[in-house]
């Protein structure tokens, strides 16, 4: 062989690898962020069969309905994944929301709750404040602990609110809040007395949690198949037409509805949409039947719940500035609930998602209760990275010093609390008649871990 002819092989061989390379670089990575229930029921595993057939990498983000559609806003992320349709809003417009399976929505307790059904009339009271003691629905003489995910936008909470109240920016009665619903099932699992909201793919299997029935009817895909289960739900993938990676954006989607994406769709739990024609037919017919069952009628959202006033805003919508106006514009718009009232406090934006931490708690005394949710009062917080031991332990400790006798008169001088085993800082509020944001503000509390017998001051004094 000659040397001309070597050296055109060589270069050849080098052009076929260069060419190569371009091929995979052209498959670009996507990056999905969205609510848990889309990630674990749809996106994880149609991602590994997506990438299993040749295409690009999906950096699967989860967090919640919210982070991902202003992610995909902001061209932040390529898909997001969302258990709710748009909403109407500002925020949602230029986006496109392609239902790609049907879901339920599912009312949840811990297995050791006698309560087993539930009628629709029961679930929106329950929400509503008018039925706050489990002895009311056939249980235990226990008060409920009602669980609900902080993010007005998140799809969860978003379309049950829609199917109970006819709007699901509806305010409701929820003694404590969430950043997500993994969460949220989490807590459940661990409290008797809970109450919260999921979706069947996200526990079907899960002994640890109980799924109640709706109208004497257990969710299961069969039911909601037939329709048989009232609070069935879509699941959508949301793009953008105008991002970098639109293309390949409609690819993934194209790809969830094709017959290897069903299979992926029905191994969690999930109808493929296509095959709910049906339930599509039967929906409008289905949220009037339950509207006029509850007492309730539909009413348009407010376009305020969508605004976003920064980047920071955008970035991370359950931050502080997004949570409250989105509260503060629902309160505006329904009778009744101006006296509701609500604080929201952030730690500064996180570069990613990574540690991701929220909690919110309601305070409500027995008159708190009814209609209007007259005098129930909120503090809601996001916080970042690892959790910070509280330190009033510290200092009661010191106070008890001889070398810091200043101190000790301090604390002698307001009313204090030795906590108790299993007492939480909720629990311990909810005992005197405070807020939990109080009692962090007078123990200087970063956070709401307390320790069995801890020192708290319990009022300003």
């Amino acid at each position: 062989m000659s040397v001309r002819i070597t050296r055109l092989l060589s270069i050849a061989l080098i052009g076929a690898g260069l060419s190569t390379v371009a091929f995979a670089a052209a498959q670009s990575s996507l990056v999905w962020r969205g609510d848990a229930v889309t990630a674990n029921g749809v996106v994880k595993g149609m991602a590994q069969a997506w990438q299993s057939t040749g295409h690009g990498r999906v950096e699967v983000q989860q967090f919640n309905t919210a982070s991902g559609l202003d992610a995909v806003s902001s061209g932040a992320a390529d898909i997001a994944g969302s258990a709710r349709d748009s909403s109407g809003s500002a925020q949602d417009s230029g986006l496109t929301f392609t239902p790609v399976a049907w879901d339920a929505l599912v009312l949840i307790t811990s297995p050791s709750n006698p309560v087993s059904s539930l009628t629709l009339k029961q679930v929106h009271d329950v929400y509503y404040g008018k039925i706050s003691n489990w002895r009311d629905l056939g249980g235990n003489d226990a008060p409920m602990d009602v669980y609900a995910v902080a993010s007005p936008g998140d799809g969860v909470e978003f379309s049950l609110r829609k199917l109970l109240f006819g709007r699901g920016s509806q305010p409701v009665a929820a003694p404590r809040l969430y950043v997500n619903t993994v969460q949220l099932e989490q807590a459940v699992a661990l409290d008797p007395r809970a109450f919260g909201v999921t979706t069947l793919s996200s526990v079907a299997g899960n002994s640890r949690i109980k799924m109640l029935r709706i109208e004497g009817v257990a969710p299961s895909m069969s039911s909601v198949s037939s329709g048989s289960y009232p609070l069935f739900t879509p699941l959508y993938l949301v793009t953008r037409a105008g991002s970098p990676n639109a293309a390949s954006a409609q690819e993934f989607v194209d790809f969830a509805q094709s017959a290897k994406g069903q299979s992926v769709l029905r191994s969690h739990s999930l109808l493929p949409y296509q095959q709910g024609a049906a339930l599509a037919s039967l929906d409008a017919s289905r949220r009037g039947r339950i509207l006029a069952e509850v007492g309730a009628r539909a009413s348009a959202e407010p376009t305020q719940i969508a605004a976003a006033a920064s980047p920071a805003a955008r970035a991370l919508p359950a931050s502080a500035a997004a949570l409250a106006s989105r509260t503060a514009a629902a309160r505006a718009t329904t009778p009744g609930l101006s006296a509701v009232t609500g604080a929201v406090v952030a730690a500064p934006e996180p570069s990613s998602l990574k540690g991701v931490r929220g909690d919110a708690f309601t305070v409500a005394s027995a008159a708190s209760h009814g209609s209007d949710f007259v005098k129930v009062t909120a503090d809601a917080y996001v916080s970042y990275g690892k959790v910070v031991a509280a330190k009033a332990t510290k200092a009661a400790k010191t106070a008890t010093s001889t070398s810091k006798k200043v101190d000790a008169r301090k604390i002698a001088s307001a009313r204090t609390y030795r906590v108790g085993a299993g007492e939480t800082l909720y629990s311990i509020a909810r005992k005197h008649d405070v807020d939990v944001a109080q009692i962090r503000t007078w123990n200087h509390l970063k956070d709401n871990t307390v320790r069995t017998g801890q020192i708290l001051r319990i009022d300003a004094r």
